[in-house]
């Protein structure tokens, strides 16, 4: 008998990919790591030329297909100025809040392969002194790396490698609790490509024929805009962006169920395929909300902008604290493969 779900295999492989740096632009690594835990499968896959991964499972009905996609890329900084002092200014990579990081163990990677580790600090972090050091403002120029090497100036953090347009990735700090949540960034969205690695697994071991041909695209620029707007074979019906659930004030969405998205940024998702989704929850036992996020895009959305004829949606876990230091429970990572195994193994929208 099957037992799939089974989370602790998902919140594992979660373990691994948060702990792999993937900032937008630098993801070869992780595309690499996804790629291996792949091949027994047997499936095709290939890379487009953004470095995103393509995983096609071959379905009975081979003129409609569908396509999943996650998004292996995180938030992150480049190296923007290398500072007298021998500190670092950073520039952003992806949406989020300069605060979200003050205070964060962080790696810079140079051009070679060479790896530093230091902390992004304000620079009127000492309450000793700097009288402001409550009130100045979190932003590119207040905020800095402190290197962890013996460096007093340029010249020094220029004779280690590091330069500008380095990459800088953030600490996960990736913990799991006895009480069954998992806590750590980037689950924003590697708790997604590990549902989506156990599922595609699943399919294979388990000898499932999927009613449609279905494409798997790990994609790897969603945070910057485009991850998943291209390579969709012209066949394809329904596209199926599995993304974060979005969690605060006035947002039904929780920690224990999966969200099922009716609306973000971008506009109202497709309704029939919305609604399917929700019927396939309510017939098989599955704990869903129905939500909206207001300052939200997926690959779905980034996919309908570019043109693509296509049905789109957007389901995902619930996550707290959303581009800053993230958290879910095991329960909503559950009901959303389990609502994923039944989706590709039902009939598309009519």
């Amino acid at each position: 008998m099957s037992t799939y779900p089974n989370t602790k295999n998902t919140i594992g492989t979660i373990q691994e990919l948060v702990t792999i740096p993937s900032p937008s632009g630098n993801t070869e690594t992780v595309i690499s790591y996804v790629e291996n835990a792949l091949k027994e499968t047997g499936y095709e896959m290939g890379r487009n030329r953004k470095g995103g991964l393509i995983v096609t499972i071959p379905g009975k009905d081979s003129s409609k297909h569908r396509m999943l996609t996650a998004h292996v890329d995180t938030l992150g900084a480049m190296v923007k100025e290398i500072k007298s002092n021998g500190r670092l200014k950073l520039s952003m990579i992806g949406g989020f809040r300069w605060n979200a990081v003050e205070g964060e163990y962080c790696e810079i990677e140079t051009a070679s392969g060479k790896k530093f580790s230091g902390t992004i600090l304000m620079h009127q972090t000492s309450v000793h002194v700097y009288k402001d050091a409550g009130e100045a403002k979190r932003d590119e120029k207040n905020i800095e790396v402190r290197i962890d090497e013996v460096v007093w100036n340029q010249e020094e953090v220029r004779a280690l490698g590091i330069e500008v347009g380095d990459f800088v990735s953030f600490d996960p700090r990736v913990e799991v609790t006895d009480s069954g949540f998992i806590k750590s960034r980037h689950l924003d969205d590697k708790a997604s490509v590990g549902i989506l690695l156990e599922l595609i697994k699943n399919v294979s071991q388990e000898g499932i024929e999927l009613p449609y041909t279905t494409h798997f695209l790990i994609s790897n620029n969603e945070e910057i805009g485009y991850g998943g707007n291209s390579n969709i074979p012209s066949e394809t019906v329904e596209y199926l962006a599995v993304d974060m659930g979005a969690i605060g004030d006035g947002q039904s969405t929780d920690e224990y169920t999966v969200s099922i998205c009716a609306k973000d940024s971008s506009g109202p998702y497709h309704y029939a395929f919305r609604q399917h989704l929700v019927d396939l929850a309510k017939s098989n036992e599955i704990q869903y909300k129905v939500d909206i996020y207001p300052y939200y895009g997926s690959d779905a959305s980034a996919a309908i902008r570019a043109g693509h004829d296509i049905i789109h949606g957007l389901i995902g876990a619930g996550i707290d604290a959303s581009h800053a230091y993230e958290r879910t429970h095991e329960t909503s990572l559950y009901h959303t493969e389990k609502l994923l195994y039944h989706y590709i193994q039902s009939e598309m929208v009519e």
